[in-house]
């Protein structure tokens, strides 16, 4: 018994010093002392190791950059996703603790929810609601399963995406850029209502902060601002640059074109959409899967806001406010895009970006390209 007393204090220990812990670079320092749970829930690791079975294979869901994630059954019959933090990653450990933050801080319908965590020894887990639908690119991006995403439901999750944005950036308790918007970070609930999750690189600014410089660039290239890939500035902006790639993947059902290394998919580019739009050929990029359910005026105008979000220069995108008024009010008149973002290939080795990195990424040791602006 007295073991087990001491443990506990040991885990509730290491709890508070991640809480607190001022080695964090993505905290303000308002956000970093002080909090010593509030409304999250400390998991004991006996009731993780029933929820799923001892970690079994079968409720394996998946692997992300920092650890494998299961399904779990609470005691109480939830259904839960559980984060496990690989050992060896540091920048899991940055992640743990800056979800720890906010999760008793981001409410929304159109974001995950983090119900808790469960510190063990060196074993450090985050506990989700659980989402039946996997993540959009398990959908957008397989031939079958996209036929399931007809435009009301392509439209519906925009719009929901496009609600969860605004409220990091805006209407939050504090203001969030999330810097690693992509689709396998929106998940589908089992109406298909999207949810976005990840906040592992996640970045809180003051009221006052417009834009902040990074010593390291996190995320995925493709979906990463000109600003942010070359000169390490990012902004609220910068997530609108993210946005407007995910629709143009959204509405077309191809990934973007950075992808063409690791996947040998049908690809996509801004440029390529931005040039189709100019020769008034747009309609060239829709998933033929839309063809029975399609809005036309609609999927036109989403597409007009995707190109306005993905503009090279950061000033020119609209913010999420203008963004869901643009999609929302057909006969507010939209400027026209002017040029987005386009890059040319230099290889590099991205190893630079993993394991060891102060701020973490969501990138795997890989080589691609960076990119320059043209």
């Amino acid at each position: 018994m007295v073991l087990i007393v001491e443990r506990q204090k040991t885990e509730d220990r290491q709890l508070l010093e991640l809480m607190a812990s001022e080695n964090s670079n993505n905290l303000s320092d308002a956000e970093r002392g002080g909090r010593k749970g509030g409304t999250m829930v400390v998991f004991s690791f006996a009731a993780i190791i029933i929820a799923t079975n001892n970690f079994s294979d079968e409720n394996k869901l998946g692997k992300v950059g920092f650890g494998p994630v299961y399904k779990g059954k609470l005691s109480d019959g939830r259904e839960v996703a559980i984060k496990r933090l690989s050992r060896t990653s540091r920048q899991g450990l940055v992640e743990f603790k800056n979800e720890l933050i906010l999760i008793a801080k981001l409410q929304h319908t159109n974001l995950v929810r983090v119900l808790g965590c469960c510190i063990h020894g060196e074993a450090k887990m985050l506990i989700y609601e659980y989402m039946p639908n996997k993540s959009l690119d398990f959908f957008l991006f397989d031939e079958t399963r996209k036929a399931l995403l007809d435009w009301p439901k392509r439209w519906n999750i925009v719009k929901g995406i496009s609600q969860g944005l605004l409220y990091l950036h805006k209407y939050s308790r504090m203001r969030v850029i999330h810097r690693d918007l992509k689709a396998s970070n929106v998940l589908l609930d089992e109406s298909m209502n999207p949810k976005i999750s990840d906040f592992g690189l996640a970045r809180i600014f003051k009221q006052d902060e417009t834009e902040a410089i990074t010593k390291r660039v996190v995320g995925i290239y493709g979906y990463m601002s000109p600003e942010y890939a070359m000169d390490e500035t990012f902004s609220v902006r910068s997530d609108v640059f993210s946005f407007g790639v995910l629709i143009l993947e959204i509405v077309s059902g191809r990934r973007n074109a950075c992808f063409f290394i690791l996947a040998k998919q049908s690809i996509l580019s801004d440029m390529y959409a931005w040039e189709l739009w100019q020769q008034g050929d747009a309609m060239q990029l829709q998933d033929l899967t839309l063809a029975d359910s399609c809005v036309e005026h609609q999927w036109l105008r989403t597409i007009h806001v995707a190109l306005l979000c993905v503009q090279e220069n950061a000033v020119n995108r609209p913010g999420m406010s203008e963004v869901i008024s643009m999609l929302n009010n057909d006969t507010l008149l939209l400027p026209v895009p002017k040029r987005p973002a386009f890059f040319f290939g230099r290889t590099v080795s991205m190893s630079t970006l993993v394991e060891g990195n102060a701020e973490g990424g969501s990138v795997n040791n890989i080589t691609m390209t960076q990119m320059e602006a043209r």
